[in-house]
């Protein structure tokens, strides 16, 4: 009689166990991974001491202004940068843009618009390895010229195309 009770509890004593064991495991790992996490430098480091937000280069009401306040020199045009946008807007606030630059190292992509109220209009920096392709809205007041610049391989580079704006999107 006494081995028939004991085949009958073993299996129930067999799985508390494996249960406990397999508790006791996973809150010793987690309880690891968070004593691990503490101090991790890599975590800060990433993160830089000053914001990188350019609010001079948003607030120059023209193209040269802009490219100082960036610190850029004028860039050369090339016909590696791919910049489509439609030849007619029918609505200046939204304005659709795809800059696409097929060249290496490239670690940001500028949008100005030199008739606008605020010339720079937008400004993606990239990581490195990243895909030099970008796609935004932005606004028109007026027809105007859409100015693409890449900055790649410590050199500025630049393609532009005429948009004709049939409804204003601001000023």
């Amino acid at each position: 009689m006494m081995t028939a009770e004991l085949s009958r509890t073993q299996p129930d004593e067999d799985r508390r166990l494996v249960l406990r064991c397999l508790g006791l495991a996973l809150a010793g790992g987690a309880g690891t991974m968070l004593l691990s996490s503490f101090g991790r430098p890599a975590l800060a480091a990433d993160v830089p001491a000053k914001p990188v937000w350019p609010k001079d280069a948003f607030t120059c009401k023209d193209e040269a202004s802009a490219l100082k306040a960036l610190g850029w020199e004028a860039p050369v045009a090339s016909d590696k940068i791919t910049l489509v946008l439609p030849e007619i807007a029918e609505n200046g606030a939204v304005v659709p843009v795809s800059i696409t630059a097929a060249m290496p190292d490239v670690r940001s992509i500028a949008v100005m618009i030199p008739d606008n109220p605020f010339t720079l209009t937008a400004l993606f920096p990239l990581a490195a390895g990243t895909a030099p392709d970008i796609a935004c809205r932005v606004k028109m007041a007026k027809t105007a010229k859409v100015v693409a610049i890449v900055a790649a391989g410590g050199k500025l580079y630049s393609a532009t195309r005429d948009v004709k704006v049939t409804l204003g999107g601001c000023g």
